[in-house]
């Protein structure tokens, strides 16, 4: 399910770039999950560092449009999809577990608040990586020109919290899955 008619057709990879100090055991298990919802090979970059103007103090959180900046530069795969493990926000909103860009090349995740432990709440590896999976096919799904779905099976539902997260699939709808395959 590959998005790619607005990207350079010589490079047919994308790669997941941590952000930040990111275990490397889920990153492989990404890269994996990934491959398998998008039909093309995803490749682990270099880490980059995270900018500390991203950092404002008086929320405590990193704001992801600046990290999103940062990731434009990175000059492997079609798509690029930057990981951290921080809390992130953008202005209007309390936090966000990602952003991307609408129709574009970039998108971030944070897997901080995808964490049960955050919560108070036992770990538990299955919830979590489902949880990650689903909000990195999220961002790259609006990379492919897809905005959210009033399906809240949908993985482009909105997760304005970690129940709609948990509550929706991995997967694009059928409407979804259409749409983007008629970017290919």
């Amino acid at each position: 399910m590959s998005c790619s008619s607005y990207q350079d057709p010589g490079n047919d990879t994308a790669v997941i770039v941590p952000v930040g100090d990111v275990d490397r055991g889920l990153l492989d298990e990404l890269r994996k999950g990934l491959e398998e919802k998008f039909f093309m090979p995803f490749n682990i970059g270099r880490p980059a560092d995270i900018p500390e103007e991203a950092y404002d103090p008086g929320r405590g959180q990193y704001h992801s449009s600046t990290i999103l900046n940062i990731l434009r530069h990175e000059r492997e795969g079609k798509k690029v999809l930057g990981v951290i493990d921080r809390d992130l926000y953008v202005p209007e909103l309390n936090f966000v577990f990602g952003e991307a860009e609408l129709r574009g090349r970039v998108a971030l995740i944070s897997v901080t608040r995808l964490r049960q432990g955050f919560y108070g709440l036992p770990e538990d590896d299955a919830i979590f990586f489902e949880r990650v999976l689903k909000e990195a096919v999220h961002e790259l799904g609006h990379t492919c020109g897809l905005g959210h779905c009033k399906d809240p099976g949908c993985v482009m539902f909105f997760s304005n919290s970690l129940a709609d997260t948990d509550r929706k699939g991995s997967s694009f709808c059928a409407r979804c899955r259409t749409r983007v395959r008629g970017r290919s």
